[in-house]
């Protein structure tokens, strides 16, 4: 579904990812993990058309979009969720999942608004309510529901356990797994890499700009390697 061959990305005379490669296929659930500064962010910026690659090639669905403006992507049906969420404040949660959909227009609208609700109640119950007034919690919630709003294929997730309580990020896990098994496949990033390698199929390790490491998500969990690094082991 997403293959990244050779990626590298510049800030100025910085190099951030070096001759990144990975795919993700189809139904799958695929881990990056990594320390602050890894790249990991700029890999998912970079696929949703928000930086520019210095070299390399993003193909979704066997089609080139390293070159692809942003809104363009989203409607190929690839979307993100944003580190620190990025909710709309001064819009209601209401207001803010219809930002979401502004590429889509119909009846069936109505359905999806009713989905979203479904899967996260809280925002029913707050869906007149400025967002800016949410929790951590429930602005995450938001910010998943305003990507689904636009009907991905494949949803981009960028630290969604970021500042958030261990009874919400149990939750949102459970979450992200149910999204997959209804039909969405999903690229996480994340620093939690316990967590995200434990509903991962499959994983890379990047360190400085580079993966290191790949493997099935059970492979990876049981990596002396990455026990040492990232699971306190």
């Amino acid at each position: 579904m997403l293959t990244v061959e050779n990626l590298s990305v510049h800030y100025g005379m910085i190099q951030a990812v070096k001759e990144v490669s990975f795919e993700v296929k189809q139904g799958e659930i695929v881990s990056l993990i990594g320390a602050n500064g890894a790249g990991k962010t700029t890999i998912l910026r970079t696929i949703s058309g928000l930086n520019r690659p210095s070299s390399g090639s993003i193909t979704f669905e066997n089609q080139p979009i390293h070159k692809v403006v942003p809104q363009k992507i989203v409607a190929a049906g690839l979307c993100q969720v944003p580190e620190g969420r990025h909710i709309f404040s001064g819009l209601t949660v209401q207001e803010n999942l219809e930002m979401g959909a502004f590429l889509r227009k119909g009846n069936e609208l109505k359905e999806d608004y009713q989905m979203v609700f479904e899967r996260f109640p809280i925002l029913k119950e707050r869906k007149n309510q400025d967002a800016a007034t949410l929790s951590g919690g429930e602005q995450q919630m938001l910010a998943m529901g305003r990507a689904l709003m636009s009907k991905p294929k494949l949803l981009l997730l960028d630290e969604p356990s970021m500042g958030l309580a261990p009874i919400f990020i149990k939750e949102i896990f459970n979450i992200i797994q149910e999204i997959q098994k209804q039909g969405t496949t999903i690229l996480l990033i994340e620093q939690n890499a316990k967590m995200a390698l434990s509903i991962a199929d499959r994983g890379y390790v990047l360190e400085t700009g580079q993966i290191v490491l790949s493997g099935s998500g059970e492979e990876l969990l049981n990596s002396e390697e990455v026990k040492k690094a990232y699971l306190g082991g």
